[in-house]
């Protein structure tokens, strides 16, 4: 199984530990005219997950997509695994680690589960290590290894979510960023489609969560916060944000 090692070698030879994974820091985002994100500020530390909750256009996929390099931010910087990524493209983000699952999924609908997965390994880091990562992934997803060679365009709703999750997986990521995994699922999918997403930060890699399901994030979830209209309005650990009564009410219909 393809495990992460957050310890980081340096020129000397010595090692160090990374303290936070991915920092935001004042960031502000436009779309032309229009402001989609202010002064927005989040961490991940090592070995967590967490969550980004809030409702349609409140800025959660604005987010991601400048923390991946899609969007560039007018204001604010992106720190991740101790270097700014902020200017950088995306494909150097992904180069250094941090992996996003889209919410469209994005599988090649006429190539087969295994290919699919295959095409997550195309760093050479990551085909060195391509046998063992497809060993985890099996684990992770059993069903994948029988559909193995079916058309991925043919799979259920359920089954294409776990092949997004494990293409990710398959290019070794120290950060997984999932947008909306649950989406469209049915109720015992997306427990189990949670469960897993708690085993693979139990296994090492660190977790950015970007859901409406408010409920099942927070379950899962070391801390959170709460975008509402492009600004954190409320962050903190998981377990508490859960018994808010602003959360209970306008999120979990309590």
């Amino acid at each position: 199984m393809a495990k992460n090692n957050r310890s980081q070698e340096v020129n000397d030879g010595h090692e160090y530990k990374v303290n936070i994974m991915l920092e935001i820091n004042g960031l502000k985002v436009f779309y032309g005219d229009y402001q989609a994100l202010f002064d927005l500020n989040a961490t991940v530390n090592p070995g967590e997950i967490v969550s980004l909750l809030g409702a349609n256009g409140a800025g959660k996929t604005t987010t991601i997509n400048t923390i991946c390099g899609f969007m560039r931010p007018e204001e604010g910087t992106v720190r991740f695994d101790d270097g700014e990524i902020h200017q950088l493209p995306a494909n150097k983000i992904v180069e250094k680690g941090l992996i996003q699952i889209p919410e469209e999924r994005m599988l090649f609908s006429e190539m087969t589960v295994l290919e699919n997965l295959q095409m997550g390994a195309y760093l050479e880091r990551a085909r060195k290590k391509m046998k063992d990562s497809l060993e985890w992934v099996y684990e992770l997803f059993p069903i994948l290894k029988s559909r193995k060679s079916q058309l991925a365009g043919t799979l259920s709703g359920g089954e294409q979510q776990m092949v997004a999750i494990g293409r990710g997986l398959m290019c070794i990521p120290k950060l997984l960023m999932l947008d909306e995994p649950s989406l469209g699922l049915a109720p015992m999918l997306v427990m189990e489609v949670f469960r897993v997403i708690q085993k693979i930060n139990q296994e090492g890699v660190d977790i950015l969560l970007v859901e409406q399901n408010a409920h099942q994030s927070l379950k899962v979830s070391h801390r959170a916060y709460l975008l509402e209209n492009g600004s954190i309005s409320m962050e903190g650990e998981a377990s508490q944000l859960l018994e808010t009564d602003y959360i209970r009410e306008s999120y979990l219909g309590i």
